[in-house]
């Protein structure tokens, strides 16, 4: 018979050194990218509009996952027990991902409106509004983190998951709210908009070329989230359903959950390709600096928010 008590996996070295080359690489990148973005939608705009309160929301919750990212490392090098330091730096990580989720789904939501019903969206968008909707979900992820150290039993090293009923029994309900109604209303609103703007008789080449950039910029956000999220939610789902099978099993299944958690932890640095395609002024200021030189001539490439619809 299974053991069902609690599997504690020793950590591959291998994955170890893996690990801290890829972290090194979105540590670096992730603070030169989101420093930019908080510095260009805080300081550089001169209106404020939805789309600037949700990048600087998923700037900032890029930043809480940066930031971990050295600890992260330093856990797993010397094989740190879960202790109390432990257990904040993993609630700041796990804020990361159901508020970026949140904020790219409000962001295809928001596009949806915009173009779909754009007499409504007279009333329903507003700057304040999508400061109010964002405050609101840092607040739910934040209570989220909460229930995580309350709920935590501080067993092994931190950041290695344990394979028991203790820790696993909350994976499908988070499955479904975190990432599953994400991903069908973005899948939903991203089609509709797509389909809309194919639908769209253009006047001119310039209103074409705009069309076909506002496609390419959906489905950029689209196969981001999908690449980054979806292994990732996959294999937290079969850690729940195996969790009878043998710990050798479960330590297999750990370890493919480590591996696509490097993905999910890469959206700290392709958020980037949201900041850069979604909004016209953020490629404008951002090429006055000369790291973003290169983007200068791309500047017109996300016109997509500003399309009739």
């Amino acid at each position: 018979m299974p053991d069902n008590g609690t599997c504690q996996f020793p950590i591959d070295e291998l994955f170890v050194i893996f690990e801290a080359v890829f972290y090194s690489l979105f540590t670096f990148f992730g603070i030169i990218f989101n420093t930019v973005a908080l510095w260009v939608f805080c300081f550089r705009f001169c209106k404020w509009t939805e789309t600037r309160v949700y990048m600087i929301s998923l700037a900032l919750a890029d930043y809480t996952l940066v930031l971990t990212l050295p600890f992260i490392m330093y856990f797993h090098k010397m094989e740190r027990p879960t202790d109390t330091f432990c257990i904040v730096i993993i609630i700041i990580h796990c804020i990361n991902m159901p508020m970026s989720i949140s904020t790219i789904t409000l962001i295809a939501v928001d596009r949806y409106v915009a173009i779909k019903h754009p007499l409504k969206a007279k009333v329903i968008r507003s700057p304040r509004k999508a400061a109010v909707i964002s405050l609101f979900f840092w607040i739910c992820c934040f209570i989220n983190g909460i229930t995580l150290l309350l709920r935590s039993d501080r067993k092994g090293i931190c950041f290695i998951q344990f394979s028991d009923d203790h820790t696993l029994h909350h994976i499908p309900i988070k499955f479904t709210i975190f990432f599953c109604i994400p991903l069908v209303t973005l899948l939903f609103c991203s089609t509709q908009v797509i389909q809309c703007l194919k639908k769209k008789q253009n006047a001119s080449l310039h209103e074409e070329k705009l069309t076909q950039k506002a496609i390419f910029v959906i489905s950029v956000n689209l196969g981001t989230f999908i690449i980054c999220f979806l292994p990732f939610h996959i294999s937290l789902l079969l850690q729940y359903i195996m969790n009878t099978t043998d710990c050798e099993v479960r330590h297999i299944i750990s370890n493919t959950t480590h591996a696509t958690s490097l993905m999910a932890n890469l959206n700290c640095c392709l958020d980037a390709i949201c900041y850069y395609l979604v909004a016209k002024e953020f490629q404008e200021a951002a090429s006055l600096l000369p790291v973003f030189k290169p983007m200068q001539s791309k500047s017109n490439l996300t016109e997509d928010l500003q399309l009739p619809s």
